[in-house]
């Protein structure tokens, strides 16, 4: 029995590792920083209290402020009547209720957000945010919940666009500072600002960029939505973007961090992060397979 119980484990601890190969063991802290506020939690339970403690205030408070765009479908945007809604908001609610508070949603552009983040502003950003390793350095990262193809997308006149490498010399369009950005601008491209995805399109459809780059959800959403639009995907990102919840960067966010993580898995377990991305992208994207 033993035995058994050790290979058991030993299959588990594969599969973990192989489930994180694709993003790699990215979702967290330098691991130096978080070796450190590991020592100090295992030390006493002073953090928790702390005045700097970041979850202690929200719990305090009853409302965890959570910052997003508002005009990216499916992931967050305004329903018929006004009403914010999307794939993160249902996210956010679903851990807010885990950790027994309500959300508090704030709408901005990208970098607004960031910056908002990063000066403690908002608790947390859930926009599909994908992790990079400059981010890391200055945010806590949650674990990953969703995990993204990026598409690339031209005109549906456009023969001259096949891959990621023809962008070289190419002018396309994103919001300032995101993933999208940064790989049109690792594959030659130079990059005009645009902050929503419509936005976006209207510059592809007018000619003034030659190709953006997206979510490939939330491309097919848009063409399913407006299918008179003549645009087309022609290639991927082999890399897969892992998507997380920002935080900001420091001691105080280590509990709030440990407990979103402590959320999630539960939701993993119940069932349902898969359920809400079905609902919204009519497949699951919380699982890398």
């Amino acid at each position: 029995m033993k035995n058994i119980k050790k290979i058991a484990g030993l299959v588990l601890a594969l599969a973990m590792i192989a489930s994180l190969a694709a993003c790699g063991s990215k979702n967290s802290a330098p691991e130096t920083t978080k070796a450190e506020e590991t020592a100090k939690a295992d030390d006493t339970t002073a953090t928790e209290e702390s005045a700097d403690d970041l979850l202690a205030q929200i719990k305090a408070k009853g409302t965890v402020t959570v910052a997003m765009e508002g005009n990216w479908a499916p992931w967050t945007y305004e329903d018929e009547d006004g009403n914010l809604t999307g794939f993160e908001v249902d996210i956010a609610t679903a851990v807010a209720e885990k950790l027994g508070v309500t959300p508090e949603f704030v709408t901005g552009e990208w970098d607004g957000l960031l910056a908002g983040v990063q000066a403690g502003r908002y608790d947390l950003m859930c926009n599909g945010v994908g992790y990079s390793e400059e981010r890391a350095q200055a945010y806590y990262y949650s674990d990953f919940y969703a995990f993204n193809r990026t598409a690339l997308v031209v005109r549906g006149d456009n023969e001259e666009i096949k891959s990621l490498e023809d962008l070289k010399g190419k002018t396309t369009c994103n919001s300032a500072n995101s993933t999208y950005q940064l790989t049109a601008e690792a594959y030659g491209a130079t990059v005009k600002d645009v902050e929503s995805l419509d936005g976006t399109i209207e510059e592809l459809m007018a000619g003034r960029v030659d190709a953006t780059l997206n979510a490939e959800v939330s491309i097919n959403d848009y063409m399913k939505e407006k299918p008179d639009v003549d645009i087309k995907i022609v290639a991927f990102d082999p890399e897969v973007e892992c998507v997380g919840m920002l935080m900001p960067y420091g001691e105080g966010s280590a509990t709030l961090q440990a407990a979103i993580n402590t959320a999630l898995a539960e939701l993993r377990s119940e069932g349902k992060l898969a359920e809400i991305s079905e609902k919204y992208f009519g497949m699951d994207i919380t699982s890398e397979e």
